[in-house]
C-alpha cells in the first residue's frame, strides 16, 4: 500500500473551556487536524494511531478512508484539558490528564509506504529520537517539535524544554516545524529568522515557524513569509497542525512559495470556524483570490 504521506499521532479527547467559562468536549490531537486538511486537499494519506480497545471508536473522528487507518491497541490514550484565557485563544493553560502509550517504528506496517512520514506528536515521549532516524530510511521525515519539547509535569501541566538530542536527530529531518515559542526555547533566540537559521544549521532541510501574524519558511538560501489574514479566530485550535500538514502535502507538488501561500491561506480560512478544516481546494482558491491578491502579484514579479 502506497500513500503520499503517513501521519502518525494520538487522537485525543479534549475538554475545552473558553474565557467565559463555557465548556465543550471534542476530539482533538495533531493527527486529527493534519489528516483532515490533507484529505480535504485530496492527498493520499494514511493515519497511524494507537488506542485502548475501550477508546477505539475515536478513529471514527478521522476524515480518512477506513482502509488508510492503522490503529494499534495499547494501554493508554491521550486526554487533554484546555482553558483559554483570551477571546482570541492565543493564551491558554493546558493539562495533559492522560499520556498516550508511546509509538514505535513497528506501529507503521512494513507494507505501508509513503513519500513522507509526518510525526504529529503532542507531548514528549510520544516518539523517541531513534524512531525518527529509523523512519528516515523509509521516507522523507516531517517533525513537529511540539512532540519532543512539550513535557508533562507530575500534575499534568505542560512546559517547553529543550530537546537534548536535537543536534543528533535534526539532520535526519526534511521538514521541521516549530511555533514561535518552541523556536525560541530550542535555539535561545526570540528572533524567528535567527532561530530558523540555527535550526537549518543543525541539519533540517526546510524550517517552518508559525506565529500569530505570519508563517515563515527557510531553506538555507532564502526566507519566505506569508501573512495570516483570518477575519476571526474562533477556530484558533489546530493552527500549527493545519499549517504544517498543508505545507508538507503541497510541498510534494509545488515550490516553497506556492506551498506556503496555500498553507497560510488554508489556516487563515480554517481559523474562522472551530474544528478541523472541512472545506475544499476550491474554497481555498477563492480565499486566496479575495485576500491574497498582493501575494500572488508579488510571486509573478
Amino acid at each position: 500500500m502506497s500513500y503520499k504521506s503517513i501521519i502518525i499521532g494520538h487522537i485525543t479527547n479534549d475538554v475545552n473551556t473558553d474565557c467565559d467559562g463555557n465548556t465543550e468536549e471534542v476530539a482533538g490531537g495533531a493527527i486529527l487536524y493534519a489528516t483532515a486538511v490533507a484529505c480535504a486537499l485530496e492527498h493520499e494519506v494514511a493515519a497511524v494511531t494507537k488506542l485502548p480497545f475501550s477508546q477505539r471508536t475515536r478513529v471514527l473522528e478521522l476524515n480518512v478512508e477506513p482502509s488508510g487507518i492503522f490503529c494499534t491497541e495499547c494501554d493508554s490514550a491521550c486526554d487533554m484539558a484546555n482553558t483559554y484565557l483570551t477571546p482570541d485563544k492565543e493564551r491558554r493553560n493546558s493539562v495533559c490528564e492522560s499520556i498516550g502509550t508511546p509509538f514505535t517504528i513497528d506501529d507503521i506496517p512494513d507494507d505501508v509506504e509513503a513519500d513522507v512520514i509526518y510525526f504529529a506528536g503532542l507531548v514528549h515521549g510520544d516518539f523517541d529520537s531513534e524512531m525518527i532516524i529509523e523512519a528516515s530510511d523509509r521516507a522523507a521525515v516531517a517533525v513537529d517539535l511540539q512532540g519532543f519539547m512539550r513535557h508533562v509535569n507530575d500534575d499534568g501541566t505542560m512546559e517547553l524544554r529543550d530537546w537534548e538530542e536535537k543536534e543528533d536527530v535534526i539532520p535526519y529531518i526534511t521538514y521541521l516545524k516549530a511555533d514561535a515559542a518552541e523556536a525560541e526555547a530550542i535555539t535561545g533566540t526570540a528572533d524567528r529568522y535567527e532561530a530558523a537559521k540555527i535550526l537549518y544549521e543543525w541539519g533540517a532541510d526546510e524550517i517552518l515557524i508559525t506565529h500569530n501574524s505570519e508563517v515563515l519558511v527557510f531553506d538555507g538560501d532564502e526566507f519566505y513569509t506569508c501573512p495570516i489574514r483570518s477575519r476571526n479566530l474562533s477556530g484558533r485550535t489546530g493552527r500549527g497542525d493545519t499549517t504544517f500538514a498543508t505545507y508538507v502535502c503541497e510541498r510534494q507538488n509545488f515550490d516553497i512559495d506556492e506551498a506556503l501561500l496555500l498553507a497560510t491561506a488554508t489556516v487563515s480560512l480554517k481559523m474562522e470556524t472551530p474544528g478541523p478544516f472541512d472545506g475544499t481546494r476550491e474554497d481555498i482558491k477563492d480565499y486566496i483570490n479575495e485576500f491574497y491578491r498582493d501575494y500572488l502579484d508579488s510571486m509573478d514579479e
